[in-house]
């Protein structure tokens, strides 16, 4: 199973504060170690959303655009992780090891083509899978 890790944004990561020197030693080593395990597919930080935007869709063709900064911190996103484990509570656990002294991290599952059931025909699974591979040719 596929999980995204999402580090929850706080005051310090809206306004811009880096980790210190120690933080990022100690986050590369707990990274080195998922590497390590085979866990971790991907994972970065985000910057503030001030350098970001939303794009709202009315749904009836029309989209708005909303510059950053974004009100709520709470409900912005720091940095994720992409981790392949058999399951949540191994997820869960491998969190519990993470170099973090305060703060919210939410694990979610990603699904798979089969949580779509009959909706995806063999057409849409061979684009996806044509897609895949053209995804991990530009990544090599």
């Amino acid at each position: 199973m596929r999980f995204m890790v999402i580090v929850k944004a706080n005051e310090d990561t809206e306004n811009g504060v880096m980790p210190t020197t120690e933080e990022l030693t100690a986050m590369g080593n707990y990274n080195e170690e998922l590497v390590k395990a085979g866990v971790m597919l991907a994972g970065d930080g985000l910057y503030s959303s001030d350098k970001g935007a939303r794009v709202a869709f009315d749904g009836k063709g029309a989209t708005t655009v909303i510059d950053g900064p974004f009100a709520e911190t709470k409900e912005l996103i720091a940095g994720f992780w992409i981790w392949e484990l058999p399951s949540l509570q191994d997820a869960v656990e491998w969190l519990k090891k993470a170099p973090f002294q305060e703060g919210e991290v939410e694990i979610r599952q990603i699904h798979g083509p089969e949580a779509f059931g009959d909706a995806l025909t063999p057409e849409i699974q061979a684009q996806e899978d044509r897609m895949r591979e053209q995804i991990s040719a530009q990544n090599q």
